[in-house]
């Protein structure tokens, strides 16, 4: 088995990207509040990973990339996905639940939906874990939010005063792709490895897909499992989203990715950046060096590193010496967004086909 391991770091210099709402128990009842981390050493703002997840699905959608993002239906107070992992290349990269309600409301509602028409019916709950993993988005340090007072002035009368939270911070989030579950599914009896209700089942069967002997499981042909994996990463290369954008306006592709293909699906490069006594962010070389040598056998590609350059340019210096050192061999510095291509194209080299097996 082999997995995708990233890091990401995303610069949000004045920036409110996930926002709680409406501040509960204020006088004005009126201010936007951010969504934060409240520790003794301090408040952290963070973006959730459900937020990321929703930015990374947003960009897929629009970006041109022929991504095929299922079709999404709501029933009162309950919203899914048509749950087809074959169809639909979120519902196998991003998992699913579905139960449908087989309450008679809910049942004529459905069939009343002319939307509905090429729905997969589903027979039997349905869930699938998610072979793409992300973290909570926290910032590298504690930072002080800033509460900006503004009003709404563009009619006759009193001004509406209204304020919002933001924050300058710099973001740290940690991902994982399980390559092997990538278009590989299961229908065990077990949560999160029933992909496929007997329906599904049929319809892997009609759509060419091989049965995984012994594992209860159905996979899709190798080139259709590596498209859909490949354009992920460019996605993420182009990712677009984050809240409040008309007044602060934040970059949220990563100014800083680390990728590399491993073994096992625990992080090993978690802790390589930090921050320093100021609370900036601090390459922590030597912590590098001890992943680097400590998981060498766990490392299947070299260690792509994209870094914007005029982002913390010291910090990168310290790291282009160390990747001309002999310890630091398999760390290749570029831009980001050439990073992303530089896996795509490891990726692709059909002497790694076995990454996906």
């Amino acid at each position: 088995m082999a997995f995708v391991t990233g890091l990401l770091l995303i610069d949000a210099p004045a920036s409110a990207l996930n926002n709680l709402g409406i501040i509960q128990g204020r006088q004005d009842l009126n201010t936007t509040g951010v969504k934060v981390i409240r520790t003794r050493e301090g408040t952290y703002p963070y973006v959730s990973a459900q937020a990321f997840r929703y930015w990374l699905r947003t960009t897929l959608e629009q970006a041109g990339l022929g991504w095929k993002a299922a079709p999404i239906w709501r029933e009162a107070k309950v919203a899914y996905t048509d749950a087809n992992p074959i169809r639909w290349w979120d519902d196998d990269l991003f998992g699913y639940m579905r139960a449908p309600s087989k309450k008679a409301a809910a049942v004529e509602q459905r069939e009343a939906d002319e939307s509905r028409a090429t729905e997969t019916p589903t027979i039997d709950a349905v869930t699938r874990a998610s072979p793409f993993r992300v973290s909570t988005l926290v910032s590298i340090a504690p930072v002080n939010i800033v509460e900006d007072w503004e009003s709404m002035s563009r009619h006759e009368g009193d001004p509406v005063p209204y304020s919002n939270q933001f924050y300058r911070a710099t973001l740290k989030g940690l991902f994982s792709l399980d390559l092997h579950a990538c278009g590989t599914f299961w229908y065990r009896q077990k949560t999160g490895f029933r992909n496929l209700d007997d329906v599904r089942i049929e319809e892997a069967k009609k759509a060419g897909l091989v049965e995984v002997e012994g594992k209860k499981a159905y996979r899709l042909p190798f080139e259709q499992r590596l498209q859909r994996v490949t354009t992920l990463f460019e996605g993420m290369a182009l990712l677009e989203g984050g809240a409040k954008q008309a007044l602060h306006y934040t970059d949220v592709a990563p100014a800083l990715v680390v990728l590399v293909v491993t073994k096992g699906g625990n992080h090993i490069f978690g802790h390589v950046i930090g921050a320093n006594s100021h609370g900036l962010p601090e390459l922590k070389t030597e912590a590098l060096k001890e992943a680097l040598t400590v998981f060498s056998d766990d490392i299947l590609s070299d260690v792509y590193v994209g870094w914007v350059r005029g982002y913390l340019d010291d910090e990168r210096a310290k790291l282009e010496a160390f990747a001309q050192a002999d310890e630091g061999k398999l760390v290749k510095i570029s831009h980001p967004r050439e990073a992303f291509q530089a896996l795509i194209a490891d990726l692709q080299n059909p002497e790694n086909a076995d990454w996906l097996k």
